[in-house]
């Protein structure tokens, strides 16, 4: 007995044991019979209180910083910023602000996935105030080819927004949908879109339904976007392409017969006769 006693004694005489908080935090909480002893060396003026106890809040302080590429301030995004396709205006009926997206003022062929996705973080943590957010989004007359950066790009961007970014989102109001667009989301959207954010869409066939959640004045309307709203009062079906558009403004080409064939066909039939 005194044997043993006198080697455990030895070693915290001669060698200090100290445990790390997290095994500590293992030994004591395995089973009420265990138990862990942290040791320090009193003369050499360490505080024990870090490794007795864990702030959660310096955890989230450290935390804060895991992404500064997408907060960095150095980058120069004023060509992003005068092509007004991503931008901050006013309220909806609900008191959420209003982030407005025109998809036809976006190059996708020149601006990079990874581009795309610092500007948007730049702008949502440097203009977007505290509180609920709503995005419109203007679908008119865009163009895969030339205005889409593509779904998974969307999706990726989305996916890295902090949750509570996403708890803020309300709504996206889904401006002159085609027909394109809505069986893309019907059948692959509510797979590729977590976060609840399918059942966030709203789609909007007419400017005038908008104006139920959001007052005129609040978010500015592109001229061609008021336009081709003109045109579907007199022809709803133009975005599914059942319809043709005498000014070309669709995502979808006219499949209308050409009247040319019809007057040659009857000179044709003149000269028979």
């Amino acid at each position: 007995m005194s044997r043993h006693y006198s080697l455990w004694k030895s070693s915290f005489l001669h060698k200090p044991t100290t445990h790390t908080p997290e095994r500590a935090q293992r030994g004591m909480g395995s089973s009420k019979d265990d138990f862990s002893v942290v040791v320090l060396a009193s003369d050499l003026g360490i505080d024990a209180r870090p490794f007795l106890s864990s702030d959660p809040q310096d955890t989230e302080e450290e935390n804060w910083h895991d992404c500064p590429s997408y907060l960095s301030s150095d980058e120069d995004f004023s060509d992003l910023d005068a092509l007004q396709f991503f931008r901050f205006e006013g309220y909806d009926t609900f008191g959420s602000r209003i982030l407005r997206i025109v998809g036809k003022y976006f190059p996708a062929p020149v601006i990079s996935g990874e581009r795309l996705k610092k500007y948007i973080f730049h702008k949502i943590y440097g203009e977007l105030p505290e509180g609920p957010f709503c995005v419109v989004y203007m679908h008119t007359t865009v163009q895969k080819e030339d205005n889409n950066p593509g779904m998974t790009v969307l999706r990726w961007i989305y996916e890295d927004l902090p949750p509570d970014q996403k708890d803020r989102l309300q709504l996206v109001y889904f401006i002159h949908p085609g027909l394109r667009s809505r069986l893309l989301f019907a059948t692959v959207g509510r797979f590729l879109l977590s976060g609840g954010l399918y059942w966030k869409i709203k789609y909007v066939s007419r400017l005038q339904y908008l104006w139920d959640e959001i007052k005129k004045g609040e978010v500015e309307i592109p001229d061609f976007v008021l336009n081709h709203d003109d045109v579907l009062e007199h022809r709803p079906l133009t975005d599914y392409g059942i319809e043709p558009d005498p000014l070309h403004l669709t995502e979808i080409p006219s499949s209308a017969y050409p009247f040319g064939r019809h007057e040659e066909r009857w000179t044709a039939r003149e000269c028979m006769s």
